[in-house]
């Protein structure tokens, strides 16, 4: 369905918030910022920024919305013949390869985590994230297998992709933090998945295979 105009201006609007918000956050910190200036700065009042973004918290992190069912994307979406695992190790290996943004390969990515450092509330939120991607991703699983509530596999085994992409971007994060090129992280993290291939067991990465 194409998008109308209303949607569209909202869309615009919601975006150049999000927009001006971010670069305050990088130029003074995300605690030195308040929610007043940044409807100033976007000539909007107050309630209309809380009415797109709740949460002070998710003027930073917005782009993170699909983040937390990304994985559950990928295992719905595996090929006939792949595992849940090996489809998401497969994603994952393509975003590296390209050198995507998704992952954190992108010029200013320290810029970004240091607003995060600094900031508390942030760092708890992205904890909820990551709380919500592991429960997204054995949701997916449970319900492609058609597991039962007390079949503990889904949890075992979604917890196990879920710590494929927390590996990841735990190591991306901190050699891009550390002022590196994006292309030579790339290249390391694209063997770091090659080395989560063989730590994982057969029964993680042969499980919920999709029937041909």
């Amino acid at each position: 369905m194409a998008e109308g105009l209303r949607e569209r201006k909202k869309r615009q609007t919601k975006q150049r918030i999000s927009d001006i918000a971010t670069g305050l956050f990088l130029e003074r910190g995300f605690q030195a910022v308040t929610v007043a200036e940044i409807a100033e700065a976007a000539d909007v009042s107050v309630n209309t920024v809380y009415n797109y973004f709740p949460a002070k918290e998710d003027l930073f992190l917005d782009r993170m919305e699909g983040v937390t069912h990304r994985l559950a994307r990928m295992i719905r979406g595996r090929d006939a013949g792949e595992s849940a695992a090996r489809a998401v190790l497969r994603e994952i290996r393509g975003h590296v390869n390209a050198v995507s943004p998704a992952y954190g390969l992108m010029d200013g990515y320290a810029d970004f985590m240091r607003v995060i450092d600094d900031a508390p509330t942030l760092q708890a939120r992205l904890m909820a994230l990551q709380q919500e991607v592991r429960r997204t991703t054995v949701a997916a699983l449970r319900e492609d297998v058609g597991a039962g509530p007390d079949d503990p596999m889904p949890l075992l085994v979604g917890g196990q992709i879920a710590w494929i992409q927390g590996a990841v971007v735990e190591f991306i994060s901190g050699e891009m933090t550390a002022g590196r090129k994006a292309t030579e992280v790339s290249r390391e993290a694209l063997d770091l998945l090659d080395d989560i291939e063989d730590v994982l067991g057969e029964k993680v990465l042969e499980y919920a295979v999709r029937a041909g």
